[in-house]
Formats: structure tokens, C-alpha cells, sequence
């Protein structure tokens, strides 16, 4: 037709408008800042509440324009919080299993109503976490919510549970504590980061909306860290929970010690990463996934792509036809692009190369860029800068790879590339991390179990197995709270030891020995100290004052053997446990009137212990094949699993009630999930232990496995908790050594289970060995778990 113009399909397509979008009928998360002005308060007993005269901080976007302002709260903020957190806790456990259930499924479906506001105030805090993933843990949970009393039976919520997450902190690892806290019957307090804040207390707006009881949700805001270490101090908190960056969770660590509260630290930012990419791997797909999870993503923590050698010039030259065109990164100042400068300069003084997706800006603009050949030693590699920098490092073997992804003192996730189905699962049960995803980037999920692995957390999140850290066996009791003492950590336990002289006119005395790498042993210190019956001054015999040199060579011993053992069968371990209770068993008269002579039972309940101690390791022979991981119901396409791994070596400082009774029951625990143990006995009644040696020399125990070291509580606490190596520490003993476990047990980081024995009136206190319940509990503080992904097309 004449006068018309003829238009190519591009320029159609480039003159169309935008039509109105699907939407709903809920405001936006500009016009909810709007309405509360955006100037948030603090979210207490079920509402806003915002007291005068408080200190605001003020939240920025990515363009530097102001979000909103957050109050920082005060003290007396916090006793209404705690009050009403209480409260709530007694409304909100009262429930009924379904009834906690429906809340939870009411506010996933209000969070399909608000998803929209939900998701725009997320990324406008930064800290982007979908509506559906929001729907999916709520779904998770609901359903825990409502098995709780059918599959976690005997098992009670603990209280008001406090989280906490740093300020760079994701909004999805704040709900995963909340939620399973919540599931379980506990009343939460959050202390969010000041980029979490906004989405939190909209979220707790949208629960109370649901029907959750005033009380059982509260959100203070205000210096994060120091904050929580105010609320912790309330006596009513029985929980604290962190995720975020590690040196925050050391701060608040030490900031609680001697407290009373148990406080576990999920260190999930910063961490470095393995993506381990092997010749039997699709290259094409490696790569994609490789730009996506290095570069293009919000960045948690740092990978290390690993390539093996034969195809490293296939990998590189992908990469570098993938990165072409790829965006500068901006970076967070002018001094991380010295620190980004400075490593680059480094690696490639050391020999590495350099792929960039294009030519080196001026200013806070960085390209992506992969550092070819970098050396493990490399700064690049072992303190990342917060830059787009992969350094790439090469191997030749399998076990090579091992090695290379478990150089990080991190254990927090890897990934592995590979279509060989065996090499793929060996090589996920050998590297040291929480969550393996096979061909596949990170999946965020909660039905999978992490564990922080080596320095990477001390607790388990997600899943099952996540559900028992807000949570504690019914029958055991209720921990009280202590206050912190007057301690000077450098001084604790270095008092002179007593160094006794055997009195020769009094006869021969036995003299004990330290059981260390399989053999009696004399102490490195030289010093001993005397064995008394109950309520007597006479000398019964004579046993070491063991030190840190003791320490140091029973976790020599220990290191040596645990990896061997932990490979063992279920079968072959419970067999060796077995044979270590029929032993027992033919000792059965010595170990009873050890029990009788030190502690002044009656013999008939000497007897009564030992029996019990018999039944107690046989029980634990008979757990090692019956508890295991499983397959998970991921709703994604692929096999999910969680495996139950030995935490490593185990320092346990033994308690002085029923002395032979608790120390094989916490014997059997650490033996039954392949770890190797370091037990010290009781410094009042040492003499069941020292019998009980006698069993272990005719075991058939791998020398090294289990180690006993007697000795001054306290000097022996301190060198726990100075050794590097030791992974895990189950102490028995006063305020002032809890207080200095909590304080030390930071870099790296020990998961802990301590109690303090005596009451505020020097009374001995503490739980019944008798009851079987310990078990379960027991078991699971001496495991740590795995998740493994694997998809499928």
C-alpha cells in the first residue's frame, strides 16, 4: 500500500510498551516503607513499637540512596522483649502439633499474596531470596511442625531461642534458624544484620497476621553484635544461635562466655570453596555453571576452580570464550580494589596467568578474572580479596584433588564435575565440607542437612538433623544460668603443680600410669598426685599430674588412627566395642570396689555401676549399623542423601557422678560414630578410670583410638582447648572452666557441650548415666553431617 513503511520484527519489538503487569492487590515494598514513614521500630508482643530518645541507623541501596532508618534498641527494650518472648513461648508451645502447623502453612500462603513485597524489599536491602523459596521452607517446616510429637518423640523445645546474623548475612539463612525454631515450639527473638532488618519485621508483621501468638516472633535491631550479647545476658534466653561472618561469631562467643547459654556460630560467609572439575567431566557444562556461581552471583563465599591436567587447556580456553564480553564487577571501595591489585600482582609474581573478561577499568570497576596456575600458598588463594578473582590450580590424580579441595581450613561446601558415578561419590566422601553438589551449582534447600565442617560452624542447619539444636531430651534437665567470673584467661590453669614425694615408711603404694598410643605411660611433667578413699586422708596410691605435653602426644597418637578407624565397617566397629564390654565384664570385681573405695558407695551399688557400664558399651556396639543417613525428598529432579561423619578427635573431661558409668558412656559415643577420644577423669575420683585402663591395654582397640590423661582439671582443660586439632570438647567441670572453653574455643572453631557440675552452692548437681535417653543425645553431638546432590536430566 502506498505511504506505508515497512518495519523489520526488531523494530516492532523496540517500539512496543510495557502492558500493566499481574499483579496483586497488595501494596508494594516502596509503599510499606511509606506507611511506617520508613523509619522501622522494633517488632515487640506481636506489634511496632517505637520508644523515644533511641539512635537510628540508616540502611543504603546499591546507588547509595537512603532505604530506611532501624532503631538501636536499649536495655530496657530488651527486658520487654524477653518478657514477652516468655510469654509467647508459654502460648505458642502450648499448641497442639497441628496447630503450630496451620500457622505456618497460613503464612505461606500469605506469602503468596505479599511475595511481590516480600521479593522488591529483599533486593532493595540487598539481600534477594524469592517468595517461592520463603513458600518451600515454610512447607518444609509446617510439616515438621506437625510430626514433631510422632517422629522427634521424647524430645522438648527449648525456650526463647535468640538468632542472630551479621550484617552480611543472607535473608535465607536468617529463616533458616527462625523457622525450625519456631516448628519446634520455641519463642524466637531476632537480632538481625542491618541489611536482613526490613524483611524481618515485615515478616513478623505477615506472621502475626497468620495467627502466631503475640510474642513468639520478636525483632530488636540496633549494633548487631553487641546487641545480642546484651539480650543473651537476660536469664530468660536459653539459646543463641549465629550465622554470618566468623569474626562476628568469635565476638559473640567471648562477649557470652560464662553466661550459661549455649551458643553455636555458623560461619557462611567468606569461606573459601572447591569447584573440583574432572577430565571425565562435560567441559561445556562445567564452564557455565563455573561463570554462573564465580561471577554472576551474589558471592557468600570464594571458590577455587581445581582442574586436572589434561584437560586444563580445554578449561581455559572455554573460559575464555565464555568471560568475553562479561561486565565489571563493582567493587565495595577504593581499598578492596588495592586489595584486588595487589593479589592479581602476586599470583602473577608467583607464576600464574591471567583471563579477563575485558581491559582494566580505573575506579572501584573490576573485570572477571581467572588466575591461571596460582599456587595453594598463593595469598589469592588462602586470604581472598573481595574481588571476581578464580584463581585456577591444576592436579594430577584423584587423591590429588583431595588434597587440594581440603587445603582450606573451611569446610563449608564443594562442587564436583564428573560423569563417573563411583569417582564422583568417592570424592565427595573424602573432602572435609557440609554440602557436595555433583554437576550441578549450589542448591539452596532445606530439606538438606550442613554441618560445619573443620572451621566452618558448630552446628547443624537444615534438614532433620537441624531440628535437634532447638531442642532437648525431655528427660534430661534444665541447665541453669550462671554468670560470667572475674577470669583471667592467660592465667587459667597454670597454677604450680603439687609435686609428691611418695612416703616409702607407708608401704608400697601402686603407681598409675597415663594410657597414651596404646601403652602405660609415664607423665612429661614428672609431677603426681595421690589417690584417697571417700571421706579418708590415707594414700591409697599414686598417679600422674599430666601437661600439655601429655596432650600434644595422645593427639599425635589419636590423628594417626582415627582415619583408619572411622573407615571401618559399622560391623568391624561395633565388634571391637563389644569385645571391649566383655572385657569389662572380666574386670567386673576390681572396677567395683574402685567405684566402692573412691566415691563410698555401698558395694552392692558399685556392682549395680558396673553392670550398667557393661550394658551401656554393649548398647553402643549394637548403634553403630543402626543409625545412618538417608535419601532425601528433594523436590528437584536428582538424589538427594545425608551422611553422618566422625567429628575427628574428641577431648572429653569426664564428670565426677558415677564415674565409670559416664566415662563409658561417652566412650561408647565417641568409639560408635568413628572418632578417636582423649579422656580425662575425674580429679576427685580418678581410680575407675585408672582400673579401667587395664581393660583397654587387653582390648583389641587400635592403639592411639583411646587415650587417658589424669591430672589437674583445669591444667588439662587448657590444653584441650589450645590444640588445634581437637574438634570437639565435652566438658564436666565448674563456671570458671565452661566460661574459659567459651571463650578460647574460637579460632579454630570447637563445637562444645558443657555443663557445669555444681550448683550456686558448691553442691554436686548434674544428669543420670542410668537413663538410656543419653543416648540419641549423645550420638548425635558426636557426629557431623554431610548432604550430597546429585541431578538428574
Amino acid at each position: 500500500m502506498a505511504g506505508t513503511t515497512t518495519k523489520t520484527v526488531h523494530d516492532i519489538f523496540q517500539s512496543m510498551e510495557y502492558g500493566p503487569s499481574a499483579t496483586s492487590n497488595t501494596a508494594t515494598a516502596q509503599a510499606w516503607l511509606d506507611n511506617h514513614s520508613r523509619s522501622l521500630g522494633l517488632f515487640i508482643d506481636g506489634k511496632f513499637v517505637n520508644p523515644l530518645d533511641r539512635q537510628t541507623r540508616s540502611l543504603m541501596d546499591s546507588k547509595g540512596g537512603v532505604v530506611c532508618s532501624t532503631l538501636c534498641a536499649l536495655q530496657d527494650d530488651i527486658t520487654q522483649c524477653a518478657s514477652s518472648a516468655t510469654k509467647g513461648f508459654e502460648t505458642w508451645s502450648s499448641l497442639s502439633c497441628y496447630q503450630r502447623s496451620k500457622v505456618l502453612l497460613r503464612l505461606a500462603s500469605a506469602l503468596g499474596q505479599h511475595g511481590r513485597c516480600v521479593s522488591e524489599l529483599c533486593d532493595l536491602c540487598q539481600v534477594s531470596c524469592s517468595s517461592s523459596t520463603l513458600v518451600r521452607m515454610l512447607q518444609y517446616y509446617s510439616g515438621w511442625a506437625q510430626l514433631r510429637d510422632t517422629l522427634i518423640a521424647n524430645w522438648s523445645p527449648l525456650g526463647v531461642v535468640l538468632v542472630v546474623v551479621s550484617d552480611d548475612c543472607t535473608f535465607y539463612s536468617l529463616m533458616l534458624k527462625i523457622l525450625p525454631a519456631l516448628a519446634m515450639g520455641n519463642s524466637v527473638i531476632v537480632v538481625p544484620g542491618q541489611s536482613t532488618a526490613p524483611p524481618a519485621l515485615l515478616l513478623a508483621q505477615l506472621f502475626m497476621s497468620s495467627g502466631l501468638p503475640a510474642g513468639a516472633l520478636n525483632v530488636l535491631t540496633g549494633n548487631d553484635v553487641s546487641l545480642a550479647a546484651d539480650v543473651a545476658k537476660n536469664s530468660r534466653i536459653s539459646y543463641v544461635t549465629y550465622s554470618g561472618n566468623k569474626q562476628d561469631g568469635i565476638n559473640l562467643c567471648k562477649a557470652t562466655a560464662g553466661m550459661g547459654v549455649p551458643v553455636s556460630v555458623t560461619p557462611n560467609i567468606g569461606a573459601t570453596c572447591p569447584i573440583i572439575i574432572f577430565e571425565s567431566a562435560d567441559i561445556n557444562s562445567a564452564i557455565d555453571d563455573v561463570i554462573e556461581i564465580a561471577f554472576k552471583k551474589n558471592k557468600e563465599v570464594h571458590w577455587v576452580l581445581c582442574v586436572q591436567e589434561s584437560v586444563q587447556d580445554s578449561v581455559v580456553d572455554r573460559l575464555r570464550m565464555r568471560m568475553a564480553g562479561l561486565k565489571c564487577v563493582a567493587l565495595p571501595s577504593d581499598g578492596a580494589r588495592v586489595l584486588v591489585d595487589s593479589a592479581v600482582q602476586d599470583a602473577q609474581n608467583k607464576g600464574a596467568t591471567l583471563v579477563q573478561s575485558c581491559a582494566v577499568p580505573s575506579g572501584t570497576q573490576y573485570p572477571p578474572t581467572v588466575l591461571c596456575g596460582a599456587a595453594p600458598s598463593s595469598p589469592c588463594v588462602v586470604t581472598p580479596s573481595p574481588g571476581p578473582l578464580l584463581p585456577l590450580m591444576t592436579f594430577r590424580s584423584n587423591t590429588e584433588a583431595v588434597t587440594l579441595g581440603n587445603h582450606s581450613p573451611h569446610g563449608q561446601a564443594a562442587c564436583i564435575w564428573t560423569e563417573d558415578l563411583t569417582l564422583a561419590l568417592e570424592t565427595s566422601k573424602s573432602l572435609s565440607v557440609g554440602s557436595v553438589w555433583v554437576n550441578s551449582h549450589p542448591l539452596s534447600e532445606p530439606c538438606l542437612p550442613v554441618s560445619g565442617h573443620k572451621d566452618s560452624g558448630t552446628c547443624t542447619d537444615g534438614g532433620q538433623e537441624g531440628l535437634y539444636q532447638f531442642m532437648r531430651p525431655s528427660s534430661s534437665p534444665v541447665v541453669p544460668r550462671t554468670s560470667p567470673v572475674a577470669l583471667h584467661y592467660a592465667n587459667f590453669g597454670t597454677d604450680a603443680p603439687q609435686v609428691i614425694i611418695p612416703d616409702e615408711t607407708a608401704g608400697p603404694l601402686k603407681s598409675y600410669s597415663h594410657y597414651i598410643g596404646g601403652k602405660a605411660c609415664k607423665s612429661e611433667s614428672g609431677s603426681s598426685m595421690a589417690v584417697h578413699p571417700q571421706g579418708g586422708s590415707s594414700v591409697l596410691g599414686y598417679f600422674p599430674s599430666g601437661g600439655q605435653k601429655d596432650v600434644r602426644n595422645a593427639v599425635e597418637a589419636a590423628i594417626k588412627v582415627q582415619p583408619g578407624w572411622m573407615k571401618k565397617s559399622p560391623m568391624a566397629r561395633a565388634q571391637s566395642i563389644q569385645s571391649l564390654a566383655k572385657g569389662l565384664e572380666g574386670k567386673r570385681q576390681d572396677l567395683a570396689t574402685s567405684i566402692s573405695t573412691q566415691t563410698g558407695l555401698p558395694k552392692e551399688e558399685a556392682d549395680m555401676e558396673v553392670e550398667l557400664s557393661i550394658t551401656r558399651l554393649s548398647d553402643w556396639a549394637a548403634y553403630c549399623d543402626k543409625i545412618h543417613g538417608g535419601i532425601l525428598p528433594l523436590p528437584q529432579s536428582g538424589s538427594g542423601f545425608s551422611i553422618p561423619e566422625a567429628l575427628g578427635v574428641v577431648g572429653v573431661v569426664l564428670p565426677d557422678k558415677q564415674p565409670l558409668l559416664a566415662m563409658v558412656t561417652l566412650l561408647g559415643a565417641a568409639l560408635a560414630s568413628g572418632n578417636a577420644i582423649i579422656m580425662v577423669p575425674s580429679q576427685e575420683y580418678p581410680l575407675p578410670a585408672l582400673t579401667f585402663i587395664q581393660v583397654l591395654i587387653s582390648s583389641d582397640l587400635p592403639p592411639g583410638l583411646v587415650n587417658i590423661i589424669t591430672g589437674r582439671r583445669d591444667q588439662l582443660t587448657k590444653a584441650l582447648a589450645n590444640h588445634s586439632v581437637i574438634k570437639a570438647i565435652w566438658y564436666w567441670g565448674n563456671n570458671e572452666g565452661c566460661q574459659y572453653l567459651q571463650y578460647t574455643c574460637t579460632s579454630p572453631l570447637k563445637t562444645l557441650r558443657l555443663l557445669c557440675q555444681t550448683d550456686k552452692d558448691g553442691n554436686h548437681s548434674g544428669q543420670d548415666w542410668s537413663y538410656n535417653s543419653v543416648l540419641e543425645e549423645l550420638w548425635r553431638n558426636s557426629v557431623q553431617w554431610k548432604s550430597v546432590w546429585i541431578p538428574t536430566a
